[in-house]
């Protein structure tokens, strides 16, 4: 519960910084150039807009450590990392855990029946998504990886296994989103 409520000031704080100074404003979100998890401060690598078909759904900040370029590289550092994405747009939670499932199979090879698992508990905490909703995913070492959706803590899920996948389905070889969303999380226009 401790990480939850850290996880919701994180984002709170994320929130009110983005609206005090601005570091990137996509499809009218601002984000700011860092956010606090913990001891750490997390520099926004990169922002991207997930569209579908003629619809902007979300806007999607990555946080890091360290700015990266390199995919295999954050995902091979074992640091404190949040992926923050606020809906300009209304998203069904079947859908979104349609989106999480293809992109687990697309981008992790084996995907373990431990992994597989985890997946599903993170199914079960999806909500559909109205415009304005924020979902994110901070992953720190010693926790896991702590969600919140619709603003709402949902609780962490344990491993790097899971940080590292989730974090796939956006930045792997094959995102589901497409390469470029996944070059602008990188650092890309």
């Amino acid at each position: 519960m401790r990480h939850a409520k850290l996880l919701v000031l994180t984002l709170f704080a994320a929130l009110c910084l983005a609206q005090a100074a601005p570091a990137v404003q996509k499809a009218g979100v601002n984000l700011p150039d860092t956010v606090e998890v913990g001891d750490a401060t997390l520099r926004l690598n990169g922002v991207a807009l997930r569209e579908k078909f003629v619809f902007d759904v979300y806007v999607a900040g990555l946080y890091l450590t360290e700015t990266s370029h390199d995919p295999k590289a954050i995902l091979a550092k074992d640091a404190p990392r949040m992926m923050l994405m606020h809906f300009v747009h209304n998203a069904d939670a079947g859908a979104i855990n349609k989106a999480w499932v293809e992109g687990l199979e697309a981008n992790v090879i084996p995907v373990t029946p431990e992994l597989r698992a985890k997946f599903v508990q993170l199914e079960e905490m999806m909500r559909n998504m109205k415009e304005g909703d924020e979902m994110g995913f901070t992953y720190t070492p010693a926790t896991g990886t702590d969600v919140v959706v619709a603003g709402k803590p949902m609780g962490g899920i344990p491993g790097k296994d899971f940080a590292d996948a989730i974090l796939s389905t956006w930045i792997g070889p094959r995102p589901g989103p497409g390469e470029k969303f996944k070059a602008a999380l990188l650092g890309g226009k």
